[in-house]
């Protein structure tokens, strides 16, 4: 009888009662009368973070490109926060992480101009040359400018070096994570390296990139999962337009998700979507944070909080 009652109270609250109550009183709630599904997702706050966003600019007069690319390689020509806005603003994600765009390279500034331009609303994932005498030096200048994490690739972690090294030691000194967009084959070197240097904050983008190939590799998502017994691992679960049978709604990616949530915790992942690279052709913004809030029926209330914006939020605001 009691436990009827409370079911029937949490779900006529009212947006006003639930701000009053505050979230984590509700997902308590959530919790003690097993909701799942949509009923679940619709008591939770709408105040996500999206982990994993890009933005670029036209203007290449004030912002110009790398070398190593050209204009044309712009595909979108633009996505500015504006853009942005138009997609994450509508669903309820009211914070981003910036990733620092390759176009630009080690040239930071586009990403550090628009996070002074919305305060509160961007943290940034900036670039360095791991390579250059001075990194030290330009780690803490954009730690200074709330850069929260340093964006490294295959290549680099892949080949063992004392520059890397050196940097994984930089980013423990100044609490910034160490953010890894890798492939498949890459993550037994970031092992080595999480084993050598155990206080540094890791993150792995896109689950690694496993699903790529259009199916999910049990042995590589096995590797990916001895990943979390490192307690400063973190996981994005993000770029679904990119994994499995890469179709909304991407209920395929469902078991590799339970599968690194059990490895990892909640408390662990975050969501992300990749813009601007969600939102080309048939893919569209909403389903992706759907998939985590509406269709799991195996993560909780308090799960998806965690995953849609605690993490995010610890690792990259709260740091």
């Amino acid at each position: 009888m009691a436990i009827e009652h409370l079911r029937h109270t949490s779900l006529q609250l009212t947006r006003r009662e639930f701000t009053a109550m505050g979230a984590t009183a509700l997902a308590t709630t959530a919790l003690a009368v097993g909701l799942t599904g949509s009923a679940n997702a619709a008591m939770l706050e709408d105040n996500w973070i999206d982990a994993h966003v890009h933005v670029w600019t036209p203007d290449t007069k004030k912002y110009p490109l790398s070398s190593k690319f050209k204009v044309a390689d712009m595909q979108p020509p633009s996505f500015t926060p504006e853009e942005l806005f138009a997609h994450c603003k509508p669903v309820g994600v009211k914070r981003i992480v910036l990733i620092q765009m390759s176009f630009y390279e080690f040239d930071n500034r586009y990403m550090l101009d628009m996070m002074a331009a919305h305060p509160g609303v961007f943290s940034g994932v900036g670039i360095v040359d791991h390579q250059a005498s001075d990194v030290a030096v330009k780690v803490r200048e954009l730690r200074k400018a709330g850069v929260r994490g340093l964006r490294v690739y295959s290549e680099s972690v892949a080949k063992p070096s004392k520059a890397m090294d050196n940097l994984w030691k930089i980013a423990a000194d100044e609490n910034i994570s160490i953010c890894n967009l890798i492939n498949p084959a890459d993550i037994g070197a970031v092992d080595k390296l999480c084993e050598r240097f155990p206080s540094t904050k890791v993150v792995i983008d896109h689950f690694a990139r496993i699903g790529v190939s259009g199916t999910i590799e049990s042995e590589p998502l096995a590797a990916l999962c001895r990943l979390a017994r490192f307690p400063t691992v973190h996981l994005k679960t993000s770029a679904f337009y990119a994994l499995g049978k890469k179709a909304a709604p991407y209920e395929d990616l469902a078991p590799m998700i339970r599968q690194v949530r059990d490895a990892f915790g909640a408390e662990r992942l975050m969501w992300a979507s990749d813009c601007p690279y969600q939102v080309q052709g048939s893919h569209a913004y909403e389903p992706a944070i759907a998939l985590v809030r509406d269709k799991l029926d195996f993560l909780t209330a308090a799960e998806k909080q965690s995953i849609l914006r605690g993490t995010a939020e610890k690792v990259f605001f709260n740091s």
